[in-house]
């Protein structure tokens, strides 16, 4: 083992993948890890069969020499008893997610899914670095990467946000590294089906009735995509459709009609389970449909839009669309039945119908 000077630690290469350390050899528990695009100290030791793994700061910020003499000082701390209060290593950034991903009142188990596919696609190579080697610079660097998309690099960002600030809950973390980003700006898509006889004659010629009714279903009663996919016929009653658990962590039940019944119709004899059956998707339920210029959610935007020129208050369509409220009344208090909801769901339909003939 070298002894980890000025001069020794400037002329590491940094590591070609994962991390490399490199241990002191006058000072026990003094190690640099090397990694892709930064170095930085640790003082590690083992008390009570744990690893103590503390953070003393990047170099060359942090000189060899300070690197050494706070070592020194973590030491002498241990020795006296001290070290049992110290900061076990920081957890990895799979680590954290998964624990992040395990909290019960996490939404529904399709934004886990998403979340977690997202984060392994566009951060594969951080996973396995602790949370506290992951620098502001990075972020940004990542951040300007996925430019091309700027609302994915704004959601994975703000995804990894939340699992590192999740993490400082339990762990001596600086703050999030994200604080040096500039995000891009927001700007919601917002369009509509314009022309809504056109879009009866797109879904008229799909040759796949899965996916015509599909479509129909989701403007037929503004559901979110995932949503519809992931239905089941137990989840279809008579007089709604029961969701036991959404993106915004709870259930939901949106009232129905026999319209809805009627577009449903077609696929009833193809699975007892499933509504959109796929034989070819490991989850046993269709999740691409055939691409259309009218995307899932201009239909959800539809849905709104149409009911609220049709006469329905607005916080009515809000509750149709299982949105939150935003005042504490409608959040805490207000909670209109299934009755009082369908007479909106019928004037939403019945104008989306007048739409489509006329």
């Amino acid at each position: 083992m070298p002894k980890l000077t000025e001069t020794f630690s400037n002329k590491l290469p940094h590591a070609k993948a994962g991390t490399d350390k490199y241990w002191d050899a006058e000072i026990k528990g003094l190690v640099l890890f090397v990694g892709k695009r930064s170095k930085t100290w640790y003082f590690q030791k083992d008390v009570g069969g744990q690893t103590k793994r503390i953070l003393i700061g990047r170099f060359p910020i942090i000189s060899a020499q300070a690197a050494r003499q706070t070592a020194l000082g973590f030491a002498l701390e241990m020795g006296r008893g001290a070290g049992k209060a110290a900061q076990i290593g920081a957890p990895t950034l799979e680590a954290a997610m998964e624990v992040y991903l395990a909290r019960p009142k996490l939404r529904s188990e399709t934004n886990k899914v998403g979340m977690r596919a997202q984060l392994t696609l566009h951060l594969k190579d951080w996973m396995r670095l602790p949370l506290d080697e992951i620098s502001k610079a990075m972020t940004v660097r990542r951040h300007h990467d996925m430019a091309g998309s700027p609302s994915a690099a704004n959601h994975v960002l703000r995804s990894f946000r939340a699992i590192y600030n999740h993490a400082r809950r339990t762990c001596d973390l600086p703050e999030c590294p994200t604080m040096a980003i500039e995000w891009f700006e927001d700007k919601p898509d917002g369009r509509i089906i314009e022309n809504l006889k056109h879009w009866r004659k797109t879904i008229d010629d799909l040759p796949n009735p899965i996916h015509r009714v599909f479509y129909e279903l989701l403007l037929f009663t503004g559901l979110r995509k995932t949503e519809v996919f992931t239905l089941k016929w137990e989840q279809v009653l008579e007089d709604r459709i029961h969701l036991p658990m959404t993106k915004n962590g709870r259930s939901f039940d949106l009232p129905i009609s026999q319209l809805h019944h009627e577009i449903l119709a077609p696929l009833r004899p193809l699975s007892s389970d499933w509504v959109f059956p796929s034989p070819k998707s490991e989850t046993g339920h269709i999740t691409r449909p055939v691409r259309l210029k009218y995307n899932p959610h201009m239909h959800r935007r539809t849905f709104a839009t149409v009911a609220m020129e049709a006469g329905v208050l607005e916080e009515i369509v809000g509750r149709l669309l299982n949105h939150t409220p935003l005042s504490i009344t409608g959040q805490r208090y207000t909670r209109p039945s299934l009755d009082a909801l369908r007479p909106s769901m019928e004037i939403a339909c019945a104008e989306l119908l007048n739409r489509i003939d006329n």
